[in-house]
């Protein structure tokens, strides 16, 4: 993976550094499913939940997104990594 550039991990902590929801696609036997979830980027990761944490529930699932490559645009800037 390349490392985002300063500019860009600032950018990526202010949009997404806190419990945020975004949309999260996957797809089953060429099916895709989107849904929303919780989630937040902390040292290069995007760490998702399902918002309702219940560690005795054997349903809960929190994820670690380690990014390997992106796009991310802000005001008419491209940051690719």
């Amino acid at each position: 993976m390349r490392k985002l550039c300063s500019e860009a991990e600032k950018i990526m902590t202010e949009r997404f550094g806190k419990d945020t929801v975004i949309a999260l696609a996957t797809v089953e036997q060429e099916v895709p499913y989107v849904r929303k979830v919780n989630a937040y980027h902390e040292d290069g990761s995007l760490w998702i939940d399902n918002g309702h944490n219940n560690f005795d529930d054997e349903n809960t699932i929190i994820l670690c997104v380690e990014l390997t490559d992106g796009l991310l645009l802000s005001h008419g800037t491209r940051y690719e990594f």
